[in-house]
């Protein structure tokens, strides 16, 4: 079979169908290459009315997923009208569930104003109105009625006692009696000893007679000056209320329109008449000084006439659009704070805070799926919050505390706005399994592609990117051959000649590196080079652990033929990748047969080394060697496959061809050329099927044969279904065109073994037996012998008389 022509091994693009000298002559792209399915979702999520039209774009990070999702909810969020304010306020009826108000856009930050600015006038224009005379009059006028009522009792009291010969007389503690002598002045003790007792008796009777009656007189007293305290402060409030209502009048005329603000201020109107002492510097004449309680503070009771302003679209131009990278239970639904106090932890409505649920409410949110399941309480919460379509503030971050707390419950938000969850696949899926109420929030799925067809209009398309990505980030321009190299990028990522990776982060990172590169190279635009030389140098930071475990075969620690034959032995390849680095690996496959019960033991498999689709691999080989082979015998083979020198774990089924070759060597004894290595799997039939990684794999043994320089005839056996994946390095697409390294696709396992030993594989004829002298038939013949031998039988060597 022949190797595969040099121009097979890497699809290249042509600079000359580009016609532009530079990017910095193409515009931005209208669209995103290649993400019309999920951009079509998106805009069917974001215009689709009614409850649960949620979205989840799911795909592979790096792909602008979020700032293409930003772009076109940005876009749609300028033909949406501007959501209006929130504000919360006091609730006087009810302290600890302060009231929300909505308001138009803009109105919220003139309602606080106008509440601050109310204060104030209200501390300065009651004072005043107490002060003014005719004010003063009117307090004073209830005040000497009061003095004047008692002053006329009291007269005529102490007339009728005095009519009945009896003094009153005031002192320090009260009022006392005593009889008047003949000279109109209190009686002596000794004199009134001298009275006869009958007169004595008299007297004494008529004061107990007065005492009882000045007692009935005193308690009216009370009554009469709660009277005139009752009248004082109706007055009082009559003249709070003239002046607070003339000042919360001018207000309410701004707000004509809105029935919840008009009743919050007739609300404030009624409260600040009901607590004016705490507006006077001194409390109004006919209030005690006690009536405000010791420790009170102003300041503190003040806030009650604030206005927490939560959200604040003034400046909006459309509907918001949020993106909140730390979905944390605060962050997402708001928190309520507290303040120490007295050991105690207190708040009050002026210490809500908005989250990005209230910011964006009217509007687009965009949330880190991975990120909001694992913060604590946020998932549930946020569902909770979709579902019910309020914004409910709680203190469930408070239930696990310690701390002596005393909270509010805040009126609920209306919440009305479309979520765009942003999440890798796995995660949709398991979410789906999971969570049986997901997909009644998230009902329309915009995935991602991770690659895009290759095609002569997506390179135009990918040209037009490559122009944004150097705007953004402010680097040189790309040539024309520069954008070529970057699209063999492309699809070198995506693992496919003929496709484009989507990952535009790896394209951002690459050209930002290569404009490093041009500058230290003083070339005035990004060129191809300069894009090798980037995709070099990312190659080489992360290459340590590649060139070490090269560096291990090339000194013969990790053993690898490249040239000789060896019967049962065969270079298989692997791919070991990280996050940053993948690489091909070439690994020693050895296979040993002899007579047996039919059983091909894994050594990987019984080490437990062996994942379960390599296990599946082997399996597959396994039946293929009955089937063809042994059909209407019993297999009586055992064999034993392994890797040599591996020591971790060993998985995927894309070394099952060169197992299978390497056991079919054993069985006909013939030697496996080791100047080729091998890679692809195998169905049941004996088709060779396409494996992943086949361009590093390549490169691997390439690597190995050239840093031993390179020897006639050296290749890799690849399926020919991972032909059009080839994107191979330039150096390795250069030595194939020398002669000095060749690439060889086959379609069967005839076909690959027939290039490792040069024998002909051979076919059945009509007798259904495999050609003479072919590998296939020394293959049925040794199988033929262990089933003889296991039925006490032998055969004659192939060729022999007899056969």
């Amino acid at each position: 079979m022949e190797a595969l022509p040099p121009e097979s091994l890497r699809h290249r693009c042509d600079p000359a169908g580009f016609a532009f000298a530079s990017t910095a002559e193409l515009p931005d792209p209208a669209a995103h290459p290649g993400q019309a399915r999920a951009l079509e979702a998106l805009q069917m999520g974001m215009r689709m009315r009614g409850n649960g039209y949620n979205v989840f774009a799911c795909g592979p990070t790096g792909t602008g997923r979020r700032r293409l999702i930003q772009a076109e909810l940005r876009q749609e969020a300028t033909t949406r009208p501007i959501p209006g304010d929130w504000c919360y306020v006091h609730n006087f009826a009810l302290h600890s569930q302060p009231v929300a108000l909505r308001l138009p856009a803009g109105t919220g930050q003139r309602l606080r104003e106008d509440m601050r600015a109310l204060v104030q006038d209200v501390q300065t224009a009651l004072p005043a109105a107490f002060g003014r005379e005719e004010n003063r009059n009117r307090q004073e006028e209830i005040e000497e009625e009061f003095q004047e009522r008692q002053h006329q009792v009291l007269s005529e009291f102490t007339a009728r006692a005095l009519e009945s010969g009896i003094l009153v007389l005031e002192t320090q503690s009260g009022f006392t009696f005593a009889p008047k002598d003949e000279h109109g002045e209190a009686m002596q003790p000794a004199l009134f000893q001298q009275l006869p007792e009958a007169e004595q008796e008299s007297i004494k009777a008529r004061i107990i007679a007065l005492q009882e009656e000045l007692q009935r007189t005193l308690r009216q007293f009370p009554i009469w000056f709660t009277e005139m305290r009752e009248r004082l402060r109706a007055l009082n409030r009559e003249i709070a209320d003239f002046v607070v209502r003339h000042l919360v009048d001018e207000i309410l005329g701004r707000y004509e329109d809105l029935a919840d603000v008009q009743a919050y201020l007739g609300q404030v109107a009624t409260d600040i008449v009901d607590n004016a002492p705490v507006f006077m510097p001194l409390p109004p004449q006919g209030m005690p000084p006690g009536l405000l309680p010791e420790g009170f503070d102003k300041a503190e009771f003040l806030h009650r006439y604030a206005v927490n302003l939560l959200v604040d679209n003034q400046s909006c131009t459309g509907a918001p659009v949020e993106m909140l990278d730390l979905p944390s239970l605060g962050n997402l639904l708001g928190r309520i704070e507290h303040r120490a106090q007295m050991g105690t932890f207190m708040t009050d409505f002026t210490l809500i805070k908005p989250g990005a649920l209230h910011r964006a409410n009217g509007g687009f949110l965009i949330v880190d799926a991975r990120q909001i399941l694992m913060q604590p309480f946020a998932w549930e919460a946020f569902k909770r919050a979709l579902h019910g379509r309020e914004i409910k503030l709680d203190a469930s971050e408070l239930q696990f505390s310690l701390l002596t707390t005393v909270s509010i419950e805040p009126m609920p938000i209306p919440l009305d706005l479309k979520v765009v969850l942003v999440g890798e696949r796995w995660l949709l899926y398991a979410l789906e399994r999971a969570d049986p109420e997901f997909r009644d929030l998230f009902k329309v799925i915009a995935d991602f592609d991770d690659v895009v067809p290759r095609t002569r209009e997506s390179e135009q398309e990918y040209a037009s990117t490559f122009a944004h990505l150097a705007r953004s980030a402010g680097t040189r321009a790309l040539s024309p051959a520069a954008v070529a190299a970057l699209i063999e990028h492309c699809s070198r990522l995506a693992e496919d000649a003929q496709r484009l990776t989507t990952h535009v982060h790896s394209m951002e990172e690459l050209i930002r590196e290569a404009d490093y590169w041009a500058n230290n190279a003083r070339h005035d635009r990004i060129e191809r080079e300069d894009i090798q030389q980037a995709v070099q140098k990312q190659q080489q930071r992360v290459d340590r652990i590649r060139e070490q475990m090269h560096e291990s075969i090339s000194r013969g620690i990790r053993l690898i033929a490249t040239d000789g034959a060896v019967v049962g032995q065969i270079n298989g390849l692997s791919v070991i990748a990280t996050d940053s680095i993948a690489f091909g690996l070439p690994t020693r496959i050895t296979a040993i047969t002899r007579f047996g019960d039919g059983r091909v033991i894994d050594i990987e498999r019984e080490t437990e080394l062996g994942g379960p689709t390599h296990t599946k691999g082997v399996l597959i080989l396994s039946n293929f060697l009955a089937r063809r082979y042994a059909s209407d015998i019993p297999l009586s083979l055992a064999a034993s496959i392994t890797f040599e020198q591996s020591y971790g774990m060993v998985d995927g089924d894309s070394a099952s061809l060169a197992e299978l070759c390497a056991l079919l060597s054993s069985l006909a004894d013939v030697s496996i050329l080791q100047r080729y290595a091998v890679t692809g799997s195998i169905n049941q039939q004996g088709e060779v099927q396409a494996i992943g990684g086949v361009n590093e794999k390549i490169e691997g043994f390439f690597d190995i044969c050239r840093a031993r320089g390179f020897a006639p005839g050296q290749g890799v056996i690849i399926p020919a279904t991972n032909k059009e994946h080839l994107m191979l390095r330039e150096d390795v697409v250069e030595a194939a065109a020398s002669g000095e390294f060749s690439i060889h696709a086959v379609s069967t396992v005839d076909e690959a073994i027939a290039l490792l030993t040069g024998r002909e594989p051979g076919v059945r004829g009509q007798d259904g037996r495999f050609s003479v002298g072919s590998l296939n038939r020394a293959v049925a013949y040794k199988l033929a012998q262990y089933s003889r031998i296991r039925q006490g039988r032998s055969l004659q060597a192939p060729g022999k008389s007899g056969e």
